[in-house]
């Protein structure tokens, strides 16, 4: 049996803090493999100069290259409806039926996880390896943990140092013509500058 992490975002652009999660989620987390889902984006919170779906899968691939034990999924954003984790989790469920998923996510995720759409079925397809800037002390995080531990859930909360840059950052500074190189994936940089990404459009 397999342990296999599922990681999604919108990675617009992924960044070094992002790779820098998985390797963590990863090594500290004892998974097998792990799976990278951009996120599918509905119409209506289409940003600005945002980079498209196929650029987005395309940068993730570039940043993951050579790593066979990381695989990078366009599902989610070929499904159409609304994009629940429950529903990928269904769909990776029938590829996996003999191994264990793990869906990975950020502390503010676990602290709201019982409002999810199917939370407790979420509970039964996968464990969540919850990456904190905590160092599992946090009390409100610890809480929310034990609560979906008595529902059953299998919950990790790994520690993770803060990345100092966020994507939404890195739009804007490229934006205004910077490089970025400390926060980028030189293939992912390469990418970037060929295609004008996150470049302000004139007029």
């Amino acid at each position: 049996m397999m342990n296999i992490g599922v990681y999604g975002g919108t990675f617009d652009p992924i960044h070094k803090g992002h790779a820098r999660l998985l390797e963590l989620a990863k090594t500290l987390g004892g998974l097998d493999k792990v799976i990278v889902m951009p996120d599918r984006i509905p119409p209506h919170k289409v940003r600005e100069n945002m980079a498209s779906p196929e650029d987005r899968i395309e940068m993730c691939r570039l940043t993951f290259a050579g790593h066979d034990d990381i695989e990078v999924s366009d599902w989610e954003i070929r499904q159409e409806g609304k994009s629940y984790s429950v529903l990928t989790l269904r769909h990776f469920k029938k590829l996996y039926p003999e191994d264990r998923l793990w869906f990975i996510m950020g502390s503010d995720m676990l602290t709201t996880f019982t409002q999810w759409y199917c939370y407790e079925e979420i509970l039964t397809l996968a464990g969540l390896i919850c990456l904190t800037r905590y160092s599992g002390d946090d009390a409100e995080l610890e809480k929310a943990a034990e609560e979906l531990r008595a529902k059953g859930g299998d919950i990790k909360i790994l520690p993770a140092d803060a990345f100092e840059v966020s994507s939404s950052q890195l739009r804007k500074l490229i934006a205004q013509g910077e490089d970025c190189e400390g926060y980028l994936d030189s293939r992912v940089r390469k990418y970037i500058n060929s295609k004008g990404l996150y470049r302000k459009r004139e007029g």
